[in-house]
């Protein structure tokens, strides 16, 4: 039977195996990839609405209305694909990298306020939790390839209708609004300013669980406590100076609202995490991590017309 696997044809990658075990990853990576689509398309939708109701920014609605829905296709599978290949390692380090991150800003804001920019950054972030939460959840189920696949199906349906809502929103919402017409559009009209709370319960409580579920896929490869705590002090030494620098960029707001500062933030933060792995981890990380870079942009490349919206707003 092995002569007749997949696995005895193809050539081994690092972080990555063939046969079931592939076909796990890009399950993975294909609900994490459906979940920033489900967050860019209701971020979309309360940028829209928000934008219709200052005349100063109609411009800025006329950008956010078109529509490209094999973008959006070939966004999901690129993000999948980049997702299917980071190791769990890596994709667990990210996780609480921004989730520090995260913390550190929401501390800084005011009590009730919110930042839509910090839920277009938390992308990648996000389909990374999501592929540690699903590998740890379901380490060693008998049926995991299934349970997989029903999560991605529901994932896709999910993200069906959210890109709808937004196509929906940016064509009709408008009309709709003024005729008191539709009710998903009155709904919006009626409560849509609490999309960033929805937004943000449902991230905290995704990053709540990714993050125990990343700190269990980094410990179970420490055979002693003196292992890991080698890896762990450099780590936090890290991460801590990474905060530090954040704070330090989003004080000066002329620096932070320029769109190529978060390029340069991302730049920051993964080259930190490069030269950590570097030292304390192992080549396939370091490769990870390069391939985490490039799904960092790729988010961010797609979401440029948010991101200006959210430094106007």
């Amino acid at each position: 039977l092995e002569m007749f696997s997949l696995g005895s044809w193809l050539p081994p990658l690092p972080g990555l195996a063939w046969g079931w075990a592939l076909l796990d990853a890009l399950l993975q990576g294909l609900v994490g990839a459906c979940a920033v689509s489900v967050l860019c398309s209701l971020l979309k939708v309360y940028l829209y609405t928000q934008c219709l109701n200052d005349p100063g920014r109609q411009a800025e609605a006329g950008a956010l209305r078109v529509q490209r829905r094999g973008l959006e296709l070939l966004r999901v599978a690129v993000l999948t694909g980049v997702l299917a290949m980071v190791g769990s390692r890596v994709a667990a380090l990210v996780v609480l990298e921004f989730s520090l991150r995260a913390i550190s800003t929401l501390l800084s804001l005011g009590k009730g306020s919110h930042s839509s920019q910090l839920y277009l950054l938390c992308q990648y972030s996000l389909g990374c939790g999501l592929s540690c939460s699903l590998s740890f959840l379901l380490e060693g189920a008998p049926h995991s390839t299934c349970n997989l696949g029903l999560a991605a199906g529901l994932a896709g349906l999910l993200a069906t209708y959210a890109r709808r809502l937004a196509g929906h929103v940016c064509t009709l919402y408008e009309l709709h609004s003024r005729a008191r017409y539709c009710g998903v559009c009155l709904l919006l009209l009626a409560s849509g300013h609490g999309l960033p709370r929805l937004l943000r319960a449902a991230l905290g409580l995704t990053f709540a669980v990714a993050g125990l579920a990343a700190v269990a896929l980094i410990n179970r490869d420490f055979l002693s406590t003196a292992e890991a705590v080698r890896f762990w002090t450099p780590l936090t030494i890290c991460y801590t100076l990474l905060v530090v620098y954040m704070q330090g960029e989003k004080q000066n707001t002329q620096i932070w609202g320029r769109r190529q500062s978060v390029y340069q933030i991302v730049l920051v933060r993964m080259g930190g995490l490069f030269i950590l792995l570097l030292t304390v981890g192992r080549w396939a990380d370091v490769l990870h991590v390069l391939v985490s870079l490039l799904g960092e942009f790729w988010c961010l490349l797609h979401a440029g017309v948010m991101l200006e919206s959210c430094r106007r707003q």
